[in-house]
């Protein structure tokens, strides 16, 4: 009997599909333990319907298209469907390595029904060279989760990435499922997040605890148009509309408290470079680059206040 569902969420990405799905297809923990569900959010019907046609073998393999958009809907209709203890999240765009499920399985188990959520590890498969201006801190913005050690009870600033993320089904359906306020629609016009994040902080509430898993490992591609600098200044100005959403008060206090910097910033800036051209000038020098992405966060959050609080 099935106690886990391998569930991927798709938007027009059969490219990367069939790869994602192979992989779940072959993974190490035995097949009448697990089964896999595609929940496919693509606006052509029609030729939804003929892929569906390629995929759909229940009860192991169920490929559903799910006609209301949204990643946050998406999930939430998987959770409802999958009638099994456990359901874990990939990304059309990942490849899961052949012992995913068996450790995430182990990893509820070690911990207890307290245990609520999984996180595992996500490495990054570079469709062209890593830029040399994309550092170490940035990597978050492309879901790249690593934070080393064994299998433990996840630390308070240890996050994870939808891209790899596990729950107990019941957490999900009793903590009122993903916001879908949050989180993306469609070919990503909106890059809204946190719908993960929103989620975790009510299951927490409620006294259970996140589990770390590095050897519950996928692959996760990170696409040439996401390696320039414009794709991570909009990445991070979505980012500062979702902290907003989730908790405006903290999101205002945090740019409150980095206003300064933000002076301290256009005014170590080359003269050509101080006005408004300081939030979006290219640079390859790492540290700028983040230094400017920093800005641009603080800058946002304090438009979508109305400046409200920043002395005069």
């Amino acid at each position: 009997m099935p106690i886990i569902t391998a569930t991927i969420c798709t938007y027009n990405r059969y490219d990367c599909l069939a790869k994602a799905i192979e992989s779940v297809q072959s993974q190490t923990i035995s097949k009448e333990h697990y089964k896999i569900m595609i929940i496919d959010n693509s606006p052509d019907y029609e030729y939804a319907q003929k892929i569906q046609q390629e995929y759909h073998h229940p009860p192991f393999l169920i490929y559903h298209i799910e006609k209301i958009p949204g990643l946050s809907n998406a999930r939430n209709v998987a959770a409802k469907l999958c009638e099994t203890e456990f359901i874990a999240y990939l990304d059309d765009d990942a490849i899961a390595s052949p012992q995913w499920l068996e450790k995430i399985v182990e990893g509820f188990d070690q911990f207890g029904t307290d245990a609520a959520v999984l996180g595992g590890r996500v490495d990054p498969m570079w469709e062209i060279e890593r830029p040399n201006w994309l550092d170490d801190k940035l990597l978050s913005y492309v879901s790249v989760v690593n934070w080393g050690g064994e299998m433990r009870i996840a630390k308070p600033d240890e996050w994870f990435a939808g891209a790899n993320i596990s729950f107990r089904t019941q957490d999900i359906l009793e903590s009122g499922g993903f916001n879908l306020s949050l989180g993306r629609i469609g070919s990503g016009t909106s890059l809204m997040s946190n719908e993960e994040t929103h989620l975790l902080e009510r299951i927490k509430s409620k006294g259970k605890f996140t589990i770390y898993a590095p050897e519950a490992k996928i692959d996760h591609l990170v696409e040439k148009k996401r390696l320039n600098h414009a794709w991570f200044r909009k990445r991070v100005i979505w980012q500062a509309v979702s902290d907003y959403q989730m908790n405006s008060v903290e999101a205002i206090e945090r740019a409150q408290s980095g206003w300064n910097f933000l002076l301290e910033y256009f005014f170590r800036l080359p003269p050509r470079e101080r006005s408004i051209r300081g939030l979006f000038y290219d640079t390859n020098e790492p540290k700028q680059f983040r230094e400017q992405l920093w800005v641009l966060s603080i800058f946002t959050t304090m438009l979508l206040a109305g400046f409200d609080g920043v002395e005069k």
